[in-house]
């Protein structure tokens, strides 16, 4: 819906509403400008490591957005959501590796879905999410496993066209109602 206003058109709704009061270009380029260099002056105050814990926060609620809506596609977010963390925190990945006493050349095929992280991995890597995101914020011990898990089950269920014939063949069912 739009209006007519003085000698400029606003355009109603929300997501037009700070642009309405504006009447020409000129202006609104002005203000966006200004809002633009604030930005920036803010950006230039803010530590890295203020920029590690908002990135770690996002990388958090990233993952429990995943853990709770059905995906199923062929993509790899466990191994995304690793090496986002590692990256945020650590400037090589060998130092995580060596923080959690891996070689770096497991990690290395962990990330690159090369070979699957096993309960060692695992729970090193809990421990170590546990620690650094003691003053971030609330961390989940189990939300590296959820994530985990979750793509494997959503990878069997978008893949069930190749295997359910093959395996269908070696699974029989009895009439057990009329027993």
């Amino acid at each position: 819906m739009t209006k007519i206003k003085k000698n400029f058109k606003e355009i109603e709704g929300a997501e037009y509403g700070v642009d309405s009061r504006y009447s020409t270009k000129k202006e609104r380029h002005t203000d966006n400008k200004a809002l633009m260099e604030a930005r920036l002056d803010r950006m230039k105050n803010v530590s890295s490591d203020q920029i590690i814990r908002a990135k770690l926060l996002q990388l958090k609620l990233k993952m429990e957005e995943y853990i709770q809506k059905p995906v199923y596609e062929d993509h790899n977010f466990f191994t995304e959501f690793l090496a986002s963390y590692i990256d945020i925190v650590y400037n090589k990945r060998r130092n995580f590796a060596s923080d959690i006493d891996i070689t770096p050349v497991l990690l290395s095929q962990v990330l690159n879905s090369h070979r699957e992280p096993k309960d060692e991995f695992m729970l090193r890597l809990m421990i170590h999410s546990e620690k650094t995101y003691e003053n971030v914020c609330q961390f989940h011990k189990k939300t590296w496993y959820q994530v985990y898990y979750h793509e494997k089950i959503c990878e069997t269920m978008s893949s069930q066209d190749k295997w359910r014939p093959s395996v269908e063949k070696h699974v029989k069912v009895k009439n057990l109602v009329n027993s």
